[in-house]
């Protein structure tokens, strides 16, 4: 990969990883309106470490006090606000853990493609503008419940579908169900990091398999450049998310699937 390639698709991955905007599928058409070669499994697995830094970095605190108190429930089986947070963010993993499972290569070989993204990035940004317009917002991500749970692990279990976006799925289905919007955002991003680290376990055990040869020094400066731009993504939208709401990316999902319709419609 070429110098200008890495920078531009690390920095689309970090900004758009924690974004209800779908990483994914800017990772699929930056490529293509770049007429760029396919940046491969090592890069996916590099940009993903990259921004799995990120959010633990900036949520370091919190996921200290979680695991200690999620370690105390295991033994003494009672739960605090942070031991019920930690085993709601590890429960809201498994159904994209097992969509995933099942239906990867369908995904991978049938929804890859610019139309399905633009179908998905406009049905979502309705559900998104609607959530946040008219949904009750009352509690925070440690008042979550186990429906709540279910729910939002479903939500994003649905994000594995490109262009739908797993910030924007889990966030509006958060919405749906009464969290603040910090408390939708906070939750999205403490709940991105098992399956960051589950996908890219599965992204790492194909390119182990597949013998690619790495460019180790592409692959690190793709790894700052994720944690770098992830991090103020996270910082700055949980800053100003209480002053425009959802409604600027809603407008962004809005323009970027009607663009896609008319690129790609034949």
């Amino acid at each position: 990969m070429e110098f200008f390639q890495v920078v531009i698709l690390s920095i689309v991955q970090g900004l758009t990883e924690f974004l209800p905007v779908s990483s994914s599928a800017h990772l699929i058409l930056t490529p293509i309106i770049f007429n760029w070669q396919d940046q491969g499994l090592a890069f996916d697995v590099a940009v993903h470490v990259g921004t799995l830094l990120a959010v633990v970095g900036y949520f370091r605190k919190e996921l200290i006090k979680m695991t200690r108190s999620w370690f105390r429930s295991v033994i003494t089986f009672e739960l605090d606000a942070d031991a019920k947070l930690a085993w709601a963010v590890l429960f809201g993993t498994i159904p994209v853990g097992l969509f995933g499972l099942a239906f990867k290569d369908y995904i991978s070989e049938n929804l890859r493609e610019p139309l399905v993204i633009a179908g998905a990035t406009l049905v979502f940004a309705l559900f998104l503008w609607l959530a946040d317009r008219y949904a009750k917002q009352e509690r925070t991500e440690y008042e979550i419940r186990w429906m709540d749970v279910l729910m939002i692990g479903i939500a994003q279990a649905l994000a594995l579908i490109p262009g739908t976006s797993r910030s924007g799925a889990t966030m509006t289905m958060a919405l749906i169900m009464g969290f603040t919007r910090q408390a939708a955002a906070r939750f999205s991003f403490l709940l991105s990091i098992p399956t960051i680290v589950l996908g890219g376990g599965l992204v790492s055990i194909e390119l182990i398999q597949s013998e690619t040869s790495v460019d180790w020094g592409s692959l690190l400066l793709a790894i700052v450049l994720s944690a770098l731009s992830a991090w103020v993504c996270i910082h700055y939208f949980l800053k100003l998310l209480d002053r425009f709401g959802m409604t600027p990316f809603v407008i962004y999902r809005v323009l970027l699937g009607v663009l896609l319709l008319a690129l790609f419609w034949k």
